[in-house]
């Protein structure tokens, strides 16, 4: 039996249907609204779901798209907590189409960025979608960085990166005539583009195919439902309820310096990597205590920060002081000045450590178990590249999907 949701308009925008083994979710008290589409929506007063997505980010969307696509027989739904979608992460990246040279080869990570790049093009020329596939120049300007860019390339190599070449210091002035450096890989399978507008594709996809997509419907918690009466108008017989209510050195968990160009035309300094005292704080000053202390407690933040600590405080420092910021851009382009530049915005990078300060290097993909885990698939740790990937992560979400639950 395929899980089962029914969404019931009201004042908590109640949903009520039938998992087996059905349980319930917690939320903030707010008015659920299906989101809008040219076509129009129908409206959600009675509705059962087959499956649910939590989430209404690029990957949320790519993955109700996936498998409305693969499975339309099936009632399918969104969930996000904000008004709008692709809000957050989706909202507030640098806009890159990796091509995959950076992660450990065989991981995810590669696999599914290098296939994932490859499908963002493909859907962005179906869809009309504009895009800028400008390339890249991963730059050594010092001596003891050319075993490193070296390696990279090696690495590349093995993952599959289409056209990588190294190029010496002739040709990067050809390519980029303001940039200094010693040697360079020139990847020219880099792009970029706005992930949000990629996103928002994916949800009018999905909705055309007959998905509904909720917003302002925060799912708080989960727990068991009762079992329904046997033989109830909808044939569910365990229903759940639902209340809405960030050349890289691979040592060092950070991003190193890009100049990263935009699809407005604007160029991107940076970025540095440093703590966010706030899961969604997009401004200098935001803070949560909860947050913080959650990160504290909950993770190796602690041993992390003593492994890399003269390289943390010296993130610190740049963010806090353009001048130091602009010593490091320097390196590669002399003529730039602190008066070149303004401060830009600010996007915040989900990234799992373990207890021990390792960051968790990969994609994860787990469930949960007992009653309610089952029936739960987790995606978890998808930071850069997600976006990237999404479409390739998409599909593995649709294959496990259907292998755990038996759609």
């Amino acid at each position: 039996m395929a899980p089962a949701l029914r969404y019931l308009s009201g004042a908590c925008g109640r949903a009520r249907g039938g998992f087996p083994g059905g349980f319930s979710v917690a939320c903030r008290p707010a008015q659920a609204r299906p989101w809008p589409l040219c076509q129009g929506f129908r409206r959600a007063s009675t509705r059962s779901f087959d499956v649910i997505i939590i989430g209404g980010g690029i990957v949320g969307l790519a993955s109700a798209r996936a498998l409305i696509l693969r499975h339309p027989a099936l009632s399918i739904g969104v969930l996000e907590k904000e008004k709008d979608l692709a809000v957050h992460q989706t909202g507030h990246n640098s806009g890159v189409i990796h091509s995959g040279i950076y992660y450990k080869p065989e991981s995810l990570k590669a696999k599914l960025c290098v296939q994932g790049a490859a499908l963002i093009y493909e859907y962005c020329n179906q869809k009309g979608i504009s895009y800028k596939q400008c390339g890249k120049l991963i730059v050594a300007v010092e001596q003891e960085e050319i075993p490193r860019l070296q390696a990279l390339y090696e690495r590349g190599l093995q993952n599959g990166v289409q056209g990588l070449r190294l190029i010496q210091q002739e040709d990067i002035k050809k390519k980029e005539p303001y940039c200094r450096g010693l040697m360079a890989i020139d990847c020219p399978y880099t792009g970029i583009v706005d992930y949000r507008q990629v996103a928002l594709s994916f949800a009018q996809d999905f909705q055309e195919a007959g998905g509904f997509v909720l917003t302002n419907f925060e799912v708080k918690g989960i727990e068991m439902a009762k079992e329904s009466p046997s033989g109830s108008k909808d044939g569910a017989k365990y229903p759940i309820v639902i209340r809405n209510t960030k050349v890289p050195d691979s040592r060092f968990p950070f991003l190193g310096v890009h100049f990263t160009p935009r699809m407005d035309g604007s160029i991107w300094l940076g970025p540095n990597a440093v703590l966010a005292f706030k899961r969604e704080g997009y401004k200098p000053f935001d803070f949560s205590a909860r947050d913080v202390m959650d990160v504290i407690i909950k993770s190796g933040l602690i041993k992390l920060v003593f492994q890399n600590f003269s390289y943390g405080v010296n993130e610190m420092y740049k963010a806090c002081f353009l001048s130091a910021t602009v010593k490091h851009l320097q390196k590669f382009i002399p003529e730039i000045t602190v008066s070149d530049i303004l401060r830009g915005p600010a996007g915040v990078r989900a990234q799992a450590l373990d207890r021990d300060g390792n960051l968790v290097e990969d994609f994860v993909f787990d469930g949960g178990v007992g009653a309610i885990g089952s029936h739960i698939l987790h995606v978890r740790n998808a930071p850069s590249p997600a976006a990237t990937s999404s479409l390739a992560i998409s599909g593995m979400i649709a294959d496990e999907v259907q292998q755990r639950f038996k759609l």
